[in-house]
């Protein structure tokens, strides 16, 4: 049985308790909401903190109010209070269908949309346990273990020449709320800042937020988006449930007379060590054609660059890039489900390739 580390265990109540916390403690110290994300990470001894930061009494992180054109929600509400937010337009749909389709109900009973935004990256060779890391001489992302005491290489044995990290960014909410133009509050002790949400994110597997460790995500700000705007969200994965994303898709278009792309935003998930927004002003000023959608698709997809840290192969990862691209297009245009169904169920049953 794996178990965690030791630690110093502390409870506030209030925002300003846990900054001031966090202004101590520093990198010693993890946040704890939810945990889905953590404890796990804690029994494989990829993180071995001297203090746990509990965010459970934090009734300040739990609230959703509206006002200023956004739509605010705590970073501590819960994946299924967010999927069940009557708040939410359909022009925000995106969100709702990303954190609906985030592991199990169970899980998202438990996990928040604060941690989800700032889960940790994703690799074969990391999410492993202690033992398994230990036999391969650990990675750079996790080297030197529970003891804290190895000499190890400091290779990526995903890419053994890189320099960096290419661990994957495996959010589900992180594309959707990219794609929605969403913001967030980060707070400490020298008051708060707002950021647009992808600029929370750094293209490096091991340093991928730009949250500085004395800092706390508080809330998430959605914008309120008006007539004419939809959005979805589309996940590939081996199983239809409990997996992390090896591609995901979601765009928001604002759609006005005849159809024709008034606006257009496209974010890709898993496939870099961020959320990746590729342009899409080819989409502008004109209705959405099954020959714009597959020449957009085709020239979209080629920021993805997946290497051999998740499941399936890469290059067939990437081949399914832009078949997702163009479903989702397809279905904010407002094609048959069904015959879109079918497109992403029979992608996710593809054999993997030799």
């Amino acid at each position: 049985m794996m178990r965690a580390p030791s630690f110093a265990y502390r409870a506030p109540r209030t925002v300003a308790e846990v900054v001031e916390i966090l202004a101590g403690e520093g990198p010693r110290a993890r946040l704890l909401a939810g945990g889905t994300d953590l404890i796990p990470n804690l029994k494989r001894r990829q993180q071995v903190p001297q203090t746990i930061v509990s965010l459970r009494r934090v009734d300040e992180l739990k609230s959703h109010a509206s006002g200023g054109g956004f739509l605010d929600l705590g970073a501590g509400l819960t994946l299924s209070q967010v999927v069940g937010n009557q708040a939410l337009s359909p022009g925000q749909r995106a969100l709702k269908v990303a954190a609906g389709k985030v592991a199990t109900p169970q899980i998202r009973n438990m996990g928040t949309i604060g941690g989800n935004l700032c889960l940790d990256t994703r690799c074969n060779y990391y999410n492993q346990n202690y033992e398994w890391r230990q036999a391969i001489d650990f990675c750079k992302k996790a080297p030197q273990g529970e003891a804290q005491t190895e000499v190890t290489t400091g290779t990526c044995w995903v890419a053994p020449s890189s320099p960096r990290c290419w661990a994957v960014s495996s959010t589900d909410t992180a594309p959707a709320l990219v794609a929605l133009g969403a913001e967030v509050t980060l707070v400490s002790k020298e008051g708060e800042r707002r950021i647009p949400l992808h600029e929370l994110y750094f293209d490096d597997g091991m340093a991928y937020l730009t949250k500085r460790p004395d800092e706390l995500l508080s809330a998430v700000h959605v914008p309120v988006l008006g007539e004419g705007w939809r959005s979805t969200y589309w996940k590939l994965r081996r199983r239809g449930s409990f997996d992390f994303p090896v591609l995901s898709v979601a765009a928001a278009i604002k759609f006005g007379p005849q159809g024709v792309v008034e606006e257009a935003r496209v974010t890709l998930g898993a496939v870099q060590s961020y959320p990746v927004s590729v342009p899409a002003d080819a989409l502008l000023g004109q209705p959405l054609t099954d020959e714009l959608i597959q020449t957009f698709a085709a020239a979209a997809a080629k920021p993805a660059r997946p290497l051999d840290n998740t499941d399936f192969h890469l290059s067939w990862r990437k081949k399914v890039c832009s078949s997702y691209i163009a479903g989702a297009l397809k279905e904010l245009r407002g094609d048959s489900m069904e015959s879109l169904g079918v497109l992403a169920r029979s992608a996710a049953r593809l054999p993997v390739l030799s």
